[in-house]
């Protein structure tokens, strides 16, 4: 196992927590730095050199195996299977135990994560947008069916890429967190809420899912000009032009 300190470009939401969670479980050293989404920090020059998407999470590595200059990684399900297959943990070897745990990582990045994502973003919007009740019932709706595919998955093995634990598991577990805001009862889904309680009394998981909660904002507290200028900041956003 080689370990180095980890650069983190991180905001405590789902996407940064994957990440967190499995440099916890490897007892990787990690520095944090905020990406402070609501006030556009992955919209300046420096970030948008090291992810081109504008979205953190972002790692730099000072050691990759190949002995060069340090990486820069964006995308989460790209970093943590970097991170894995430097430490050589919680990512299979054989091909098809292999094959099953990337499976499961790319259905998190392509349904999971944005489908949770939207059920999210549309039951947080106030009245002032308009009538929401179309979007709000196809995300919660979509969310209840992704939890199904879990708990159909979890009714056949412990674990979702078989009956071992692996970054399969870590990517998916914390959008699964907010269950009840996305309008859904856990007990529906049984072998979705024994595998919730397992990870969620590992001391790792519980380290990640805390990484930075210092760093939040407690909505609340905010007033009405400052919420609108966030909205401003996260919602409708369109192309970034070329800097020429």
């Amino acid at each position: 196992m080689i370990l180095s300190m980890i650069n983190l470009h991180y905001w405590p939401t789902p996407n940064g927590k994957k990440v967190t969670i499995l440099l916890e479980e490897l007892n990787t050293p990690y520095n944090i730095i905020p990406c402070r989404i609501s006030q556009g920090d992955q919209f300046k020059s420096e970030f948008l050199a090291m992810n081109p998407n504008h979205r953190m999470p972002v790692i730099e590595d000072d050691a990759p195996l190949d002995g060069k200059e340090p990486i820069i990684i964006f995308e989460s399900g790209a970093i943590m299977t970097y991170l894995a297959e430097k430490e050589g943990r919680f990512l299979p070897n054989e091909l098809r135990e292999r094959t099953i745990v990337n499976q499961w990582v790319n259905w998190q990045m392509a349904n999971q994560g944005p489908k949770l994502g939207e059920c999210g973003h549309f039951l947080r919007l106030g009245d002032d947008q308009g009538d929401q009740s179309y979007a709000i019932r196809r995300f919660t709706n979509e969310t209840n069916r992704l939890y199904g595919v879990l708990n159909n998955r979890l009714h056949k093995s412990r674990y979702l890429a078989g009956e071992h634990y692996t970054i399969a598991d870590m990517i998916c577990y914390p959008w699964c967190v907010n269950w009840k805001f996305q309008r859904q009862d856990l007990s529906e889904f049984k072998y979705v809420e024994k595998w919730f309680n397992e990870l969620s009394d590992r001391p790792q998981v519980q380290a990640g899912m805390a990484a930075g909660s210092d760093l939040s904002t407690d909505q609340s507290s905010l007033n009405d000009s400052e919420r609108t200028r966030i909205r401003e900041i996260m919602y409708n956003q369109r192309a970034l032009p070329i800097a020429e």
